[in-house]
C-alpha cells in the first residue's frame, strides 16, 4: 500500500514549513554559503547511515543521467529559487515559484499507472489559491518592482523542482540512498557559486549556528530523503495536492514566532488549502490508495 511512503513524503513538506523560519534565524550569511554548509549536513546524514551497513554504498553506482537528475533537482532548484528572490519582491518571486504542486498534480497524468481524477485538478487549483492568498497578504499593488530575470528564475524555478519529482518517479528502483550523492555534489556547487559570487559572512551568535545546523538536519536534508521515497513509492498526486500545506504551516510558524500576524486572509487561506488536500486525497483517505 502507499500510504506509509505518502505520509512519509509528506514529513518532508513538514519540514520544509520550518525553511523561512529557521532561514531568519540563521543570520546574514549568503545564501550559497548557507547551501553549501546546509547540503553538506544533509549528506553526512546519509552517510552516517550507509556506513553502518557499507553494501548500501552500491547505490552510488549509478548512470551519469541519474547524478544529472539529481543536479539539476537539488541544486538547480535553489540556484533559481535565490535568482528569483535576489531579482523580483518576494512575494510575488514566490507566488510563481510556488506552482510546482500543481504542476507535479498535472503532470503526474503523464506517468505509467497513473490517472488524473476532477477531485485532484480541483483540489490543486484550490490549493494554489490559498497559496495565492498567502503569499500576497503582504504584497501592495500589482506585479511589479522585479526583472523579467527574477521571474524568469521563478517559472524556472517551478518547472525544476516539479519536473524532477516526477522523473523521480520514473526511477522508483533507484535507492533514497543516492540522495547522499545528490546532496554531496551540490555542495560542491552551491560552495563554488558562494566563491564566485558571494562574500563569506560566518553566524555571530550560537543561536544563529543551531538554525544553520536546524536547517542542514531538516529542510535542506532529512526532507530530500523522505520526499523522495514519497515520490517514488507513495501517491504523488496526494502528495503534490499535500505539498500546498507547506506555504501555510510556514506562515503559521512565522506568526507564533512574532514575524506576522494572523488575518482573515489566513484563515480563509486555512480552509483552501486543507479543503483542497481532503478532496484530492479522497481516494486516499477511504483506504483506495493503489497498491
Amino acid at each position: 500500500m502507499t500510504n506509509i511512503p505518502t505520509l512519509i513524503g509528506f514529513s518532508a513538506v513538514m519540514m520544509w514549513s520550518a525553511l523561512a523560519v529557521l532561514t531568519a534565524a540563521s543570520g546574514t550569511m549568503p545564501p550559497f554559503q548557507l547551501s553549501a554548509i546546509c547540503f553538506l549536513i544533509g549528506s553526512l546524514i546519509g552517510l552516517a547511515a550507509m556506513i553502518r551497513e557499507p553494501a548500501r554504498f552500491k547505490a552510488f553506482r549509478q548512470p551519469a543521467k541519474v547524478w544529472a537528475l539529481g543536479l539539476f533537482g537539488l541544486f538547480g532548484y535553489h540556484f533559481l529559487y535565490f535568482t528569483a528572490l535576489r531579482n523580483a519582491p518576494a512575494v510575488e518571486a514566490g507566488l510563481i515559484a510556488y506552482m510546482w504542486p500543481l504542476l507535479i498534480v498535472v503532470g503526474s497524468a503523464l506517468l505509467p499507472g497513473e490517472r488524473l481524477g476532477w477531485h485532484h485538478v480541483v483540489g490543486a487549483l484550490m490549493g494554489l489559491a490559498g497559496t495565492a492568498l498567502i503569499l500576497t497578504g503582504g504584497a501592495e499593488g500589482e506585479f511589479g518592482g522585479g526583472s523579467l530575470l527574477g521571474y524568469g528564475a521563478a517559472v524556472l524555478c517551478a518547472l525544476t523542482w516539479s519536473a524532477y519529482s516526477l522523473i523521480s518517479r520514473r526511477f522508483g528502483a533507484i535507492s533514497t540512498d543516492v540522495i547522499v550523492g545528490f546532496c554531496m555534489i551540490s555542495a560542491v556547487f552551491s560552495a563554488l557559486c558562494h566563491l564566485l559570487l558571494e562574500t563569506t559572512i560566518w553566524p555571530d551568535t550560537t543561536g544563529q549556528w543551531l538554525a544553520v545546523l536546524g536547517l542542514g538536519l531538516g529542510p535542506v536534508g532529512l526532507a530530500f530523503y523522505a520526499w523522495d521515497y514519497g515520490v517514488k513509492k507513495g501517491d504523488i498526486q496526494v502528495l503534490g495536492v499535500a505539498s500546498y500545506a507547506a506555504p501555510l504551516l510556514s506562515t503559521l510558524i512565522l506568526i507564533l514566532f512574532g514575524h506576522g500576524q494572523a488575518t482573515f486572509g489566513i484563515l480563509l487561506a486555512c480552509l483552501l488549502i486543507t479543503g483542497g488536500a481532503f478532496l484530492a486525497a479522497k481516494d486516499f483517505l477511504r483506504g483506495k490508495a493503489k497498491p
